[in-house]
């Protein structure tokens, strides 16, 4: 299978297994528990049909949005994911390079294995940084003034991960950073010798978000380690309106999922929330962000930027989150899965592939522009 056999998500996912480590893909495959959430997270679209207006006049399609502040041409971005390079040896770079040439967003994550800010210095594409809370308040301060310094667009604080999901593939691999593999994850590396080669004959794996403030090397703190003893659990509203305060500028909740916390977010000043549950990867059983969008829209759409993540495979997932009144929506394995197939070639396929299928669905849907989408293009089975 060659990336040109590629036409959608599903094919970006086979060649991926088919060039990576089992324990690497599954690391980005799994989800928490029995990944019941993961299925939900696409299947909640299939129960929304969408209903096409004819005789519109649609020969220009204009795909562009606004969100908190930052002008994208189109409306779906690449979400901040972790260990980039792990998936392939350009990571973030990849990404980022993609992303500017298609004119959206792209995030780095704390857990991200390019600097934030070299990027910044060579993509003027909107940038945002998914920040985690940590227990040692000295330190969120020193790293949300090294983004504020990088020149990052948007802080995007995650939370709903103030402790690791429980996701057991990765368990049943040893799958951690550093590596401990269990000898069925270590036998599955030597299946696929050109990752290894790709692996230490380029730029040596680092965390530099962290590398700064926290060892995260050797045998001193596993990946999991971090989630659970670095992140702090007794995060408050208070906590967040002070980042908020020092931040001064395009801030965002990711992972919202009730209308109570939206409303939370409003009150502190948050500018957008990102409705999420992490694609599934930490409490399973929770609901569908695509489930909870139109009753958060209707509670804050008109003073937040609702934005949404999740379960986004196709054009016309992007197109009904749109018509429920998300300002744009993010993905993080529509891209992971083309990266770690074939770099940045990979991402800019997935994106030329995105484009095409929202430019199609706009014209049969009968919409110039994302603003002409509404409610009203849907019906609930």
């Amino acid at each position: 299978m060659r990336l040109t056999d590629c036409h959608n998500f599903q094919d970006f996912r086979r060649l991926a297994r088919q060039r990576l480590p089992g324990p690497i893909f599954n690391y980005i495959d799994g989800a928490a528990d029995d990944e019941v959430t993961y299925r939900r997270n696409t299947e909640s679209f299939e129960a929304c049909d969408l209903v096409p207006s004819v005789l519109a006049g649609v020969e220009d399609i204009d795909l562009s949005v606004t969100v908190m502040g930052q002008k994208l041409a189109l409306p779906i971005y690449c979400s901040p994911t972790a260990l980039q390079r792990l998936f392939h040896h350009d990571g973030e770079r990849a990404v980022a390079a993609a992303a500017s040439k298609f004119g959206t967003m792209f995030g780095v994550s704390s857990l991200g294995t390019t600097s934030m800010a070299e990027l910044r210095k060579q993509y003027d594409t909107p940038q945002c940084y998914q920040f985690y809370f940590h227990k040692d308040r000295g330190l969120n301060k020193a790293m949300m003034q090294t983004a504020k310094e990088s020149g990052i667009d948007v802080m995007m604080l995650t939370v709903d991960s103030i402790t690791g999901g429980n996701r057991e593939r990765d368990l049943r691999t040893g799958f951690s950073i550093p590596f401990r593999l269990t000898l069925g994850g270590m036998a599955q590396f030597a299946m696929k010798p050109m990752w290894g080669i790709n692996y230490v004959t380029h730029e040596k794996f680092s965390l530099p978000q962290l590398d700064a403030h926290i060892d995260m090397g050797g045998d001193t703190l596993s990946i999991g380690r971090y989630f659970t003893e670095m992140l702090d659990p007794s995060m408050t509203w208070d906590d967040v309106a002070e980042m908020v305060r020092d931040w001064d500028g395009q801030f965002c909740l990711k992972g919202i999922m009730s209308v109570e916390d939206a409303k939370r977010a409003v009150e502190i000043g948050c500018t957008g929330i990102i409705l999420s549950n992490h694609g599934g990867r930490q409490l399973d059983g929770s609901r569908a962000p695509f489930d909870q969008l139109k009753e958060i829209v209707d509670a804050v759409g008109d003073q937040i930027d609702v934005i949404m993540d999740s379960g986004i495979q196709r054009g016309t997932h992007v197109l009904k989150a749109l018509s429920l009144g998300a300002k744009a929506v993010g993905g993080g394995r529509f891209y992971l899965y083309p990266l770690a197939a074939a770099g940045q070639p990979g991402v800019e396929r997935a994106l030329t592939l995105m484009k095409a299928e929202l430019e199609r669905g706009m014209r049969l849907m009968g919409a110039r522009s994302v603003d002409e989408l509404n409610p009203g293009n849907l019906r609930f089975r």
